[in-house]
């Protein structure tokens, strides 16, 4: 039986891919964390791990997630790749919409009360 067949890797190492950084310049990016590409802006000078991600973002917003998965790219690297792009201006995120808090089980019980005492 022969071993199983792995994914070839790129031969480029995260640490060049990032210049050398392990974290991002800003810690605001989350895997939920919705990007997507500025269309306006010029892709010269950009390496090309930073292109492909822009013309991935360019399709619409996606999630840190999103874009690791389709780069193939390890979380931390694609983070770091992100917020170059931001502070350039190449790329905008936004938090995700947060989910809505269910209000509590003893102030919906106040607010019936209250209601049927005015009722």
């Amino acid at each position: 039986m022969s071993p199983p067949r792995r994914k070839e890797r790129g031969l480029v190492r995260p640490y060049v891919v990032t210049d050398g950084r392990a974290h991002p310049t800003r810690n605001t990016l989350d895997l939920v964390t919705l990007v997507m590409a500025m269309t306006d802006r010029p892709l010269a000078g950009l390496s090309p791990e930073k292109r492909r991600l822009m013309d991935l973002c360019r399709g619409g917003a996606l999630s840190v997630a999103e874009v690791a998965g389709h780069l193939d790219l390890a979380i931390s690297v694609t983070k770091v790749l992100l917020s170059d792009l931001i502070d350039s201006g190449h790329i905008t995120a936004r938090a995700p919409v947060p989910r809505a808090e269910l209000p509590q089980a003893q102030l919906l019980q106040e607010v019936l009360d209250g209601l049927r005492a005015r009722l």
